[in-house]
């Protein structure tokens, strides 16, 4: 098979494979970028909560498609924390903080990994397209200069 048969292939793997996983990764991404703001958020409602000393607290629960209820809470010296795969556990408001920035650095840290997942997928595919150029016999393109904003 000569450079012109394989060309399709390589396409392809580019389009079928690498795209579709570079997609994935950046899915992944901004779920994990999803639950550290919502865990950004539940820390400082129980920084709030410390201010209040456990005094009593009216707020509005969300049921489900939009419908809230009025709720009390009398006491906010403990909360329920979604631990994950449907496991709550009842904390108290120093402990929640503790699981929510360790959680948090997690998070992160996942988050981080997977950007670097998706540069290495971004570079792969750069390698593969680089490769077809140079099987289909194309010079190469002048670079881009990059230009330097001064401000």
């Amino acid at each position: 098979m000569g450079p012109a048969g394989k060309a399709p292939r390589y396409e392809a793997f580019v389009s079928d494979v690498l795209q579709r996983d570079l997609w994935r990764v950046q899915q992944q991404r901004e779920e994990v970028y999803e639950k550290i703001t919502q865990h950004m958020w539940l820390k400082t409602v129980i920084e709030r909560l410390q201010e209040g000393d456990g005094q009593a607290v009216q707020t509005q629960v969300d049921l489900g498609y939009n419908f809230f209820v009025n709720a009390d809470v009398p006491d906010t010296s403990r909360i329920f924390v979604a631990l994950g795969y449907g496991f709550f556990a009842e904390l108290t408001l120093t402990e929640a903080l503790r699981f929510v920035e360790r959680k948090t650095k997690l998070l992160i840290e996942l988050s981080e990994s997977l950007t670097k997942d998706s540069a290495k997928i971004k570079a792969n595919i750069r390698m593969v397209l680089e490769g077809l150029r140079e099987l289909q016999g194309f010079q190469d393109l002048p670079e881009d200069p990059r230009r330097d904003l001064a401000l």
